[in-house]
């Protein structure tokens, strides 16, 4: 995986064009064995009117990663990834800097998948601590 880290790394941030991902700016930061960390500048822009980072902004992230992560961790030459649940407990506000997630895969299954993203703060504070189930449907040649 280490050989490979900047080129991983790389399409990651490249597919975020045109997206929901380059709209929140979401970029890709670091890959391992098997998990996947993207990060968010929590701005204005992803704020609630009360100026505080909006769960929805932050589900988008965990969403992001983990679909992501589901691409690179399974073929995604051979699969069509799709988030079927995902599930979020906040835990803690956040008004400016950045939020980080990590997603680990918890269960890795022929058809669904299991990941946990824990969203934190620059200190490695949670705040959020979200659960995705994506689904792999192959691709059709």
């Amino acid at each position: 995986m280490e050989e490979h880290k900047e080129k991983i790394l790389a399409v990651c941030n490249q597919i975020r064009t045109n997206t929901l991902m380059e709209t929140l700016e979401i970029e890709f930061t670091d890959v391992g064995e098997n998990f996947l960390i993207a990060k968010m500048p929590v701005t204005p822009k992803v704020h609630q009117p009360d100026g505080v980072l909006h769960g929805g902004a932050t589900v988008a992230l965990a969403e992001s990663v983990g679909s992501a992560a589901s691409y690179i961790f399974l073929d995604g030459k051979a699969f069509y990834v799709r988030g079927i649940e995902i599930a979020a407990n906040h835990v803690k506000s956040i008004q400016e800097g950045f939020v980080y997630a990590k997603a680990s895969m918890l269960h890795k299954g022929r058809t669904t998948q299991l990941w946990e993203i824990r969203v934190t703060n620059e200190q490695g504070e949670l705040i959020s601590n979200c659960k995705l189930t994506t689904i792999a449907l192959p691709r059709k040649n």
